[in-house]
């Protein structure tokens, strides 16, 4: 499914189709009020503000950079999974994740899980078109603003996760494990090419009869 390459009128008609942002993984089944609050940034663009072109499908497609602090002191690991709230379909987007990222961390540097290769400790899971690192946000043309929720989950100790996990994996865990929680949302709207009477103009103007000289009596 190559998003970008739905007919406008596809996502006009799919407007108002959207997961919600009730569902992404850090406002589904809280695991309870004694949750800690995790802040998540970016050096690259500011909360509830557009994603820079760089990092989704209508450019070079890296994972952003993002920054977090407040992490409990009894963290074993940190888990991020990045979702779409506002994809046309039943459950979020995952766009993105990663476990296993050392508590020490304060971090991700731009493009690290954006590529085939990953030399880092971290695991990488399985997006929503099962494979493993990030799939560049890439909306519906016509279908609006789309809200990027970047989770960043503290977890205490306990089963490891597979190698690949996916969100049911992850969500699991987060229920089960979660000490602390944060959420950085960024926005992408695939902009529609503005469409212009010059051409039908000029195609009338060439189809035009070339009438000669006016005789006069």
């Amino acid at each position: 499914m190559v998003l970008e390459k739905l007919p406008e009128a596809i996502g006009h008609a799919l407007e108002h189709q959207r997961a919600g942002m009730e569902k992404i993984l850090f406002n589904a089944d809280p695991p309870g009020p004694a949750l800690g609050l995790i802040e998540v940034t970016s050096p690259a663009f500011a909360r509830d503000s557009q994603l820079p072109q760089r990092y989704t499908a209508d450019g070079a497609g890296l994972s952003p950079p993002l920054r977090w602090r407040h992490v409990p002191a009894n963290t074993v690991t940190l888990a991020l999974i990045v979702e779409d709230a506002d994809s046309p379909t039943p459950e979020p987007l995952v766009h993105g994740i990663v476990v296993d990222i050392d508590p020490q961390e304060v971090g991700l540097v731009e493009g690290i899980y954006s590529g085939p290769a990953h030399s880092s400790p971290e695991k990488l899971g399985l997006n929503s078109y099962l494979t493993q690192g990030w799939l560049p946000p890439d909306p519906p043309p016509g279908h609006g603003v789309h809200r990027y929720a970047f989770q960043v989950f503290a977890l205490a100790a306990g089963q490891p996760l597979s190698q690949s996990p996916g969100r049911t994996e992850v969500a699991a865990a987060v229920r089960e494990r979660a000490l602390a929680k944060g959420c950085l949302i960024g926005t992408y709207q695939r902009e529609i090419p503005v469409r212009t009477v010059k051409g039908a103009a000029s195609a009338l103007a060439d189809e035009a009869p070339v009438l000669g000289p006016v005789e006069t009596a």
